[in-house]
């Protein structure tokens, strides 16, 4: 079984680190967080569609965006395979059709991305608040739902999940938790220890304080058990790490939040989970998003077996 992880030397996430995050992301709740504008968006020949979803379990109407292979009009029969977009903190499901080239990327492959509504909840059933269930809503709404209305291929080989930020961690806490759901997870500049950030480490940083301690409670909580990504990793038996999807991570090397992922990719390589591990030159913008998810889709397509657009 080849792995492939960088061998580098990763320092703690401090509380610096995080404040030095938020230096570069400063703005109010609602607003995006990440730096730098997104390259203008060539025409692309997907088609993109809204659905107006009304989740029973979250309380509120989530919408999401799928972008629809080039001949999923016209093949009538075909089913294809799914890709999950998940964006980041203080991000919408319009983000990644608004701020990147998914739609052309995603055009190249005879397969279905759907970016979902997750607001601020981590991906995660919160410990505080008891309608804000994003990790319910997403597993036993949102995919039965895009099932039900697009000719998708419902097995998890014909099913993937990859973000941003926020997004990053999720994703890949979808394919550790729910293994039998997704074959292929991916991160993309993930904020991977969440579930160990104190409200001490984030004193200084407030709105994203309050997103991070609403959701997951305070240190020690059941909800941050349950939902720490590298509890889950290294509680994974040796006979059940070949039923884990394929994992993907990637981080720029100016950005703080590449100490976690480091030391993720490395319990990951330690306890021989099959990922591949990339660490580039960027920061945590759109302008490296909107390069990656270009790699991400790629790469989805090929664990999914997504066949080239005619």
């Amino acid at each position: 079984m080849k792995l492939r992880s960088a061998s580098l030397r990763f320092p703690r996430f401090t509380r610096t680190a995080l404040f030095l995050f938020v230096l570069l992301c400063a703005v109010a709740p609602g607003q995006s967080i990440y730096p730098l504008a997104a390259p203008a968006r060539p025409r692309s020949a997907a088609a993109i569609e809204t659905v107006q979803f009304r989740s029973t379990l979250v309380g509120k109407t989530l919408p999401y965006n799928v972008i629809l292979p080039r001949d999923y009009r016209t093949s009538r029969t075909s089913r294809y395979p799914v890709l999950y977009l998940l964006h980041g903190l203080g991000g919408h499901y319009s983000d990644w059709t608004a701020r990147t080239n998914v739609a052309d990327y995603a055009s190249r492959y005879r397969m279905i991305v759907v970016t979902p509504e997750g607001n601020d909840g981590w991906y995660t059933d919160s410990a505080t608040v008891p309608t804000d269930r994003y990790e319910s809503y997403f597993l036993r709404e949102l995919v039965p739902d895009v099932q039900k209305r697009y000719r998708t291929i419902e097995s998890r080989y014909g099913r993937g999940v990859a973000g941003l930020s926020m997004g990053g961690y999720g994703a890949l806490k979808f394919g550790l938790k729910s293994p039998a759901a997704f074959v292929f997870a991916a991160s993309m500049s993930g904020g991977v220890d969440v579930a160990a950030w104190t409200e001490n480490d984030l004193k200084e940083l407030g709105w994203i304080r309050e997103s991070v301690m609403a959701v997951f409670g305070p240190a020690g909580s059941e909800t941050r058990k349950v939902n720490d990504i590298f509890e889950m990793a290294q509680r994974t038996p040796a006979t059940r790490i070949t039923g884990l999807p394929y994992l993907y991570l990637d981080c720029g090397n100016e950005d703080v939040l590449c100490a976690g992922t480091g030391k993720f990719a490395a319990l990951l390589r330690e306890k021989r989970i099959r990922h591949e591990y990339r660490q580039l030159p960027g920061d945590h913008s759109w302008a490296y998003w909107n390069q990656q998810v270009q790699e991400v889709v790629k790469i989805a397509a090929e664990h999914l077996h997504a066949s080239p657009a005619k």
